[in-house]
């Protein structure tokens, strides 16, 4: 006796039904976003796209990543077995912090993997901020000028919160 699996039943019924029908018009490219030191990294997945038709472009706040990959070709005759690839227009909005240098973005294409480098202002860097200190009297020094035993500094004490044990 065979039993009927409504669900398989649906799911087969459906993906015959849109089967013939093509890919959303609009789809998004899958994305990764980190920060390297002094720079932002957008690496996009567009892989089958000619690199003329990809356009990225940067403004206050908003990267734009578009791209158009079209499949069709002229009917030659030929009988299709599989045709799985379809065109594809791909959009892709990254919101920009105020501190990344618009002027200064560069985008790389190769193996399918769009690269944007988001340098950050120089403005905008972290800086090093030098610890005065001194003794009543004395002119103020820098931290790290004299040796340990000329600051009174016990050189093999550990700081109050250290990852060293």
């Amino acid at each position: 006796m065979m039993l009927f699996d409504t669900f398989k039943e649906l799911d087969r019924i459906s993906s015959a039904f849109f089967s013939g029908l093509p890919e959303s018009a609009l789809s998004s490219a899958p994305v990764n976003v980190y920060r390297d030191e002094d720079h932002y990294v957008v690496e996009a997945d567009l892989p089958g796209f000619d690199p003329s038709s990809i356009d990225v472009s940067a403004e206050a706040g908003l990267l734009t990543i578009r791209a158009e990959r079209d499949a069709s070709r002229e009917d030659r005759g030929e009988q299709w077995l599989v045709r799985e690839r379809s065109s594809a227009h791909v959009v892709r909005q990254i919101a920009l912090s105020d501190e990344v240098d618009l002027d200064a973005i560069a985008a790389d294409y190769r193996d399918g993997v769009l690269n944007v480098t988001l340098p950050v202002r120089a403005d905008a860097l972290p800086r090093k901020v030098a610890v005065a200190f001194g003794s009543s009297g004395s002119t103020p020094q820098a931290l790290g000028s004299g040796s340990a035993e000329q600051e009174g500094v016990d050189p093999k004490a550990q700081p109050a919160h250290s990852v060293a044990s």
